[in-house]
């Protein structure tokens, strides 16, 4: 046969387009391997795990890692796919390939080391916190450069790159060499991924009763991918279910109160009214909701003999604590949707980020339509996770970095202004409602808890050196507000508000811990409130509920949570994007995609330990996350604003 026929040109055994894509992919599951041996000695010794698991972690790792490569070289492969022949064997299209290969190994290099960090900070793989870094990237960037050396970690991500590069040179020749041949090897890498797309979710990666496992299992840009993809989760489709009648009426069970009442007998109306006893009160509230505070910062829950709360923890003793309350989950956005919506954590995204949340049945409207001046303040740009929006559009003014002149800024990073700033601002507009004869109704989220944990140097921990330090500082600047504000003539009359928004680190050895969703929250007013310790089990969505009642507001509301000071349950709704579980007692039941229902015992300690499946409290934790979802999406919570107002 003559050589220069087509037959002699392209051995089938030898050379196909894919042949630089499969090494690509080779290199990748060896990349892959080693992040998994990094991860595996990284985390915390697995509890009731096996090693039997090793085997499948990897194997079934090395799937997860097939879909993420092959989704990250699909440009390649449809190029390598419709490219003629003549251009891929040119001499110009081998400098191209080489420039490529170059550049590939760089990602993969820069993506596990990316993973690793977001590992430090979070003990998982990519999630929704990444899918939200890559949307904020002014935040981001800004953060990743004050907390890192940025040129050392560049330069030696370049050159391992280098190094990598030129001990596979000869490989790649040959390979450059071959990439002119069949279209047939190109097809199982589009073939995985599409199938991959509607067959293959992250619950696969299930391979241990220990998180820690299940994480390292994953492939973290399989992981992103699928985060960009299941933002939302429909609750039916995804998670044990009743029906739909029967949850509703399960849950306007447990709402049941006796100084509440259902305003119909439409099951799906979740409405109650709240008859006030001895009239409303026309008190000022200031709520401070702290960055990443965990219960467990304060020596009153966790005395380790860091004492970084010192001012919270002797406020703690004039104030009325609610020692055990819950974060209803991870993030930040969480925390504001508990906080003024009253409501559980659905499925998926949350509401402050999802599209139409506007004027949604929330305790801002309380106070608006009462004529108080209502405010949210943040010492970032608000734009971030969506907050501007939603507080806006549901009775509040907006108050962020972008409000404040030059000369009341003394310290900003890369998350905002330091907490003392934007307190000092807080105490500007509380004099201005005053002075134009309103109450105001102010709630504050501070920043300076956050990495890269800078801030004025004022504490002894110095700027810089970790998150008690910063701790420490926020501490020090909920002190200084209290201090200022008790030179104010509006001080006697205000209740002031401090908790946290979710717990520093919320990652545990199972999907949820218990422990790690515990937070402070108490109410300060020295002449208006009597100071005690309430040691119910509760959660962020009770606070509402709870402060509306010690004002004495006569309110309708669909409101979930229950009011702290009257007769009511003790349970606390603690979940993330794809788990959702209620506590009660000393049981923890949790939800999970593909339906998964689990049962908890909880120790004194907070920790879960193996109990037998309770029939009761698992239809009531279907129902009350299956009901909230329901109600949102058919809008049970959203509120006609002209007729309110003309009710009032």
């Amino acid at each position: 046969m003559n050589k220069d026929t087509p037959e002699a040109a392209e051995p089938s055994t030898l050379r196909s387009r894919g042949s630089i894509l499969r090494l690509l992919i080779l290199i990748y599951f060896v990349i892959s391997a080693i992040d998994r041996v990094v991860l595996f000695v990284w985390s915390p010794p697995a509890e009731g795990a096996s090693l039997l698991d090793l085997p499948l972690i990897f194997l079934v790792g090395m799937a997860f890692d097939l879909i993420a490569i092959c989704w990250l070289l699909l440009p390649g492969t449809l190029y390598s796919l419709l490219m003629p022949r003549r251009v891929l064997q040119s001499a110009a299209q081998k400098v191209v390939t080489r420039i490529f290969f170059f550049v590939v190994l760089g990602v993969l290099l820069f993506n596990v080391t990316a993973g690793w960090v977001f590992w430090e900070e979070f003990s998982a793989r990519y999630n929704f916190i990444a899918v939200d870094y890559l949307v904020y990237t002014t935040e981001v960037i800004d953060n990743i450069q004050e907390s890192y050396s940025m040129p050392l970690l560049l330069s030696g991500l370049l050159v391992a790159t280098s190094l990598l590069f030129w001990s596979l040179r000869n490989r790649l020749r040959l390979r450059v060499e071959e990439s002119g041949g069949s279209r047939r090897a190109l097809l199982p890498l589009l073939i995985i991924p599409a199938l991959a797309w509607f067959f293959l979710d992250a619950s696969w990666a299930r391979v241990s009763v220990d998180r820690y496992r299940n994480e390292i299992t994953k492939d973290g840009v399989y992981s992103l991918f699928a985060s960009f993809r299941d933002n939302v989760l429909d609750f039916e489709q995804n998670f044990a279910s009743l029906n739909e009648d029967v949850a509703f009426q399960e849950l306007r069970g447990i709402l049941s109160e006796d100084q509440l009442e259902f305003v119909s007998d439409d099951i799906r109306d979740l409405r109650r009214h709240r008859a006030s006893i001895n009239g409303e009160k026309r008190n000022n509230v200031v709520v401070i909701i702290v960055e990443s505070l965990s219960a467990a910062f304060m020596n009153r829950f966790a005395d380790d003999g860091v004492e970084m709360t010192p001012r919270l923890d002797a406020l703690a003793d004039e104030s009325l604590l609610f020692s055990n309350l819950f974060a209803t989950g991870s993030r930040t956005v969480r925390g504001l949707e508990a906080l003024t919506l009253s409501l559980p954590p659905t499925p998926g995204r949350s509401i402050v980020k999802r599209l139409e949340n506007e004027n949604l049945d929330n305790i801002g409207w309380q106070f608006k339509d009462r004529g108080y001046d209502s405010q949210f303040f943040y010492g970032g740009y608000g734009y971030f996770d969506n907050m501007n929006h939603f507080f806006s559009s549901n009775g509040f003014e907006v108050i962020d970095r972008a409000n404040l002149q030059e000369d009341e800024v003394r310290f900003a990073n890369a998350w905002g202004v330091c907490d003392q700033d934007m307190f000092d601002r807080t105490l500007k507009e509380a004099d201005a409602s005053v002075d134009a004869g309103n109450p105001f109704f102010s709630v504050v989220l501070t920043t300076s808890n956050h990495r890269p944990y800078t801030y004025p140097d004022v504490v002894p921990l110095p700027p810089g050196s970790g998150r008690a330090g910063a701790v420490q500082y926020t501490d020090f600047a909920i002190g200084e507000f209290l201090d200022s504000a008790k030179d104010h003539a509006w001080f006697d009359n205000t209740i002031f508000v401090v908790v946290g928004d979710h717990c520093a680190s919320s990652a545990g050895k199972r999907d949820i811990t218990v422990s790690k969703h515990h937070i402070p929250m108490l109410f300060y007013a020295p002449s208006l409130i009597e100071a005690k310790d309430v040691p119910r089990v509760a959660s962020q969505i009770d606070f509402a509920p709870t402060l509306l009642g010690l004002l004495d507001f006569d309110y309708t509301s669909s409101f979930l949570g229950h009011d702290l000071m009257a007769a009511g349950p003790d349970r606390a709704y603690i979940g993330n994007y794809q788990t959702l579980g209620l506590y009660e007692g000393d049981e923890l039941c949790l939800l999970g995609v593909k339906s998964s229902v689990q049962d908890f015992g909880v120790d004194r300690d907070l920790e879960l330990i193996d109990a037998e499946p309770n029939p009761g409290l698992i239809k009531l934790t279907i129902a009350c996350y299956q009901s909230a979802a329901a109600a949102y999406i058919s809008g049970g919570f959203q509120l006609d604003r002209e007729s309110e107002a003309s009710r009032r």
